[in-house]
């Protein structure tokens, strides 16, 4: 799916912008000599952005519109070095917020619905973009914000709110409460709209089970607006995204080079129009394919498949490079081991190794010996790596109302 003669002109027009603007990347294209693109050849050696060079412009180098045109900022929710500052113009609040109701048509979400959004508010692109998308669509937004899973479940049976809006992990809390609390006739959810974070199969279905919902993927960050450019469809074949607001390539994350459609890489995504901080061939570090041909459901949007996890999530034992999505596929073979798992990664000095220690909830019906054997088992023959494996009850494992945190590197301490 290379880019075509539309989108080659808007990312023409983008760099002139860019390069009128003096921002940052303006400096970085007048020394590589880019003035702006006319064929597919070219625009493949545009250098691409990433997000230390958006540490390097911070806070706001990358600016590429007066401050009299900026509305609004938001910022990256990484935890480690200087934070990402992306400025939006008011344009750019509503393309977002388009797509975004796009989205919720897509999932068959119309403004009958009653929209209860628990991701968080403030510098974060989630809450305001979930509620952008929701007032756009003309739907009833219940604005809670992560945490007081009480006054959620209150709000959620008194306004029998129909759609439900979180991270996997908050939405697996808000099931596993409902079905302690005996609620799941009390609720009128039909249909969840799940992003932020990647989730395994399993945990798929005991939400979708305990909630009666029909589960939606969305996808963003904040760099590319943030939630809300791509979701999939209700025939489940990947999540469209919109490509006459972003150019999709997926590249080979070591070499850089553009892979072709069905092939399994890094996700890069250019802005067509975006005015405030545009950005071309950004690596997004998420790992996907483009799913080729077209689409069942008819829509001729471009496909992402799932989210396999981070390039920048992978870690690396005994020589063996592994990704939390490898891991979450084997515990997904397992009877009884529920979705909920952490990772410690330590040195033994005496022995001069590296040890991987995996804990993972089972059901009580199974045999925490002979599962945790079954684990290893399968690590070993699926990964040549053999972890200790620590079972414990459901629900002892922390939840979180953001994103969960899965392995820990104490080597790095």
């Amino acid at each position: 799916m290379r880019i075509n003669e539309k989108q080659l002109d808007l990312v023409d027009k983008q760099i002139k912008r860019i390069l009128a603007s003096g921002n940052y990347y303006s400096e970085v294209y007048k020394k590589a000599g880019i003035t702006g693109v006319s064929s597919p050849e070219e625009f493949e050696k545009i250098p691409f952005t990433d997000k230390a060079d958006l540490r390097n412009a911070y806070p706001l180098g990358i600016q590429a519109v007066p401050d009299e045109e900026v509305v609004r900022i938001h910022s990256s929710s990484g935890t480690t070095g200087k934070p990402v500052i992306i400025p939006y113009t008011a344009k750019d609040v509503d393309d977002w917020s388009t797509m975004f109701a796009r989205c919720y048509e897509i999932a068959g979400i119309t403004s009958k619905d009653r929209i209860q959004i628990t991701p968080g508010y403030g510098l974060w692109t989630a809450g305001i973009g979930f509620q952008a998308g929701c007032e756009k669509l003309g739907a009833m937004a219940i604005p809670m914000g992560p945490g007081n899973t009480e006054k959620q479940l209150q709000m959620m049976i008194d306004l029998e709110s129909t759609v439900i809006c979180a991270t996997s992990s908050y939405a697996l809390l808000l099931a596993e409460e409902i079905n302690k609390r005996h609620l799941k006739d009390k609720i009128k959810l039909k249909k969840g709209v799940i992003g932020s974070e990647r989730w395994s199969e399993a945990k798929r279905k005991y939400i979708a089970n305990e909630l009666g919902i029909e589960l939606y993927d969305i996808y963003g960050l904040t760099e590319i607006y943030g939630p809300g450019i791509g979701i999939n469809c209700p025939d489940q074949t990947g999540m469209h995204v919109f490509d006459d607001y972003l150019y999709i390539e997926i590249i080979d994350p070591v070499t850089g080079e553009v892979l072709p459609d069905g092939e399994e890489g890094e996700i890069v995504i250019t802005t067509l129009v975006k005015e405030g901080a545009p950005l071309i061939r950004f690596r997004t570090h998420d790992l996907s394919k483009i799913i080729p041909g077209e689409c069942s459901c008819g829509r001729h949007y471009p496909r992402l498949d799932t989210i396999m996890g981070r390039s920048d999530d992978m870690f690396k034992v005994h020589g063996v490079n592994m990704f939390p999505s490898q891991v979450e596929e084997i515990l997904g073979l397992v009877d009884g081991v529920s979705s909920e798992y952490k990772i410690d990664i330590a040195h033994d000095e005496s022995k001069n190794r590296d040890i991987i220690m995996v804990t993972a909830e089972a059901e009580g019906r199974v045999d925490f010996a002979v599962t945790a054997e079954e684990i290893k088992r399968l690590f070993k023959s699926k990964l040549n790596v053999t972890p200790k494996v620590s079972i414990v009850s459901i629900n002892t494992l922390p939840r979180s109302e953001k994103k969960t945190k899965r392995v820990f590197d104490h080597r790095e301490e």
